[in-house]
């Protein structure tokens, strides 16, 4: 991976000062999860906030967007950030994935590294590593490294992916985890608590997430793609919410569109007499319903972009900042 140039960073929410959401005993800040694609940051921000505010995937380029995660503990909030995957840029959304990466780390109160006990430490982990180093010098940021999915692998290989994990020389503390199982998470968010600065609560105690509804909506049509479908099409598909209308008490009507960027990739999504949009329709309305907490119509059209990875004005439009 090539270096990226500084970029600046952007504004965080703050509490209102007018209306403090707690007292200045509490604890409260900003957790960055930083790491390559599919380390599993989405599976750990879910399992930490222990509601579904992130969608999981075994596809590179799940996460576009930086999702915020509220856990409110006792006397400490934390706001888990979890980021695209960070790799090199290739068109305009991934370079503005990236570039999210970049000013929400910067921001950040903790960064917490999430490495892949499977694939163990390579040249990706340790480019992220070198950029987290940079960014904690003077000690401003603290960095935590998580080696996560031990479950799936054995103890002998386990301890050799920490050790290396540990040689990074980024982190004085790695911890072992399964975001998937639960074990080892408590020890890592109590760790993560004790390194949360004094302050105000940013949210309200009962958030779980600021991102806006239909945005979730939309990404939770998204997975059901992303597991149906493969080589190019899971990269050029995105979606967006149109509208929601709750005609009845115990129905939403949810308008969407799907964008591929090519007639090949719109076929194939739609498939063979529409059995595939029919299949990715029946699965997201579920996911839908169980969000929603009622029975959902789900009105699905697959459309043409042309390029639309390179093109700002919809990348405005769907919210990639």
């Amino acid at each position: 991976m090539d270096d990226e140039d500084d970029l600046p960073g952007i504004e965080l929410p703050v509490p209102d000062p007018g209306e403090p959401l707690a007292t200045p005993d509490t604890r409260s800040g900003f957790v960055a999860l930083a790491g390559r694609p599919n380390a599993g940051k989405s599976t750990l921000t879910n399992a930490l906030v222990g509601a579904k505010i992130a969608i999981t995937s075994d596809k590179p380029q799940t996460t576009r967007r930086a999702i915020r995660g509220v856990l409110t503990r006792g006397d400490a909030q934390l706001v888990l950030v979890d980021l695209p995957g960070v790799q090199r840029p290739l068109d305009s959304l991934t370079g503005r994935m990236q570039r999210r990466v970049q000013s929400e780390v910067r921001e950040a109160d903790v960064a917490l590294l999430v490495l892949n006990g499977e694939e163990g430490v390579g040249p990706g982990d340790r480019w992220i590593a070198r950029q987290l180093a940079d960014a904690s010098a003077g000690g401003r940021l603290p960095v935590v490294i998580a080696v996560n999915k031990v479950d799936r692998i054995d103890r002998e290989r386990t301890i050799r992916t920490l050790m290396a994990a540990s040689e990074l020389d980024v982190a004085e503390d790695v911890f072992p985890i399964s975001a998937r199982t639960g074990k080892g998470v408590d020890a890592l968010l109590d760790h993560l608590v004790q390194l949360l600065p004094r302050g105000p609560f940013y949210f309200p105690e009962d958030e779980r997430t600021d991102q806006p509804r239909h945005v979730l909506l939309a990404e939770l049509i998204r997975e059901q793609v992303l597991r149906r479908t493969f080589q190019e099409v899971p990269h050029a598909v995105e979606v967006a919410v149109e509208e929601v209308e709750r005609p009845k008490d115990d129905l939403h009507v949810v308008v969407a569109n799907a964008w591929v960027e090519t007639p090949s990739q719109k076929g194939i999504l739609i498939g063979a007499g529409g059995k595939m949009i029919r299949n990715v329709g029946t699965a997201a309305r579920k996911e839908l319903e169980r969000e929603l907490g009622t029975r959902v119509h789900l009105d699905l059209q697959v459309k043409v972009r042309r390029n639309w990875r390179s093109d700002e004005t919809l990348l405005d439009r769907l919210e990639i900042d």
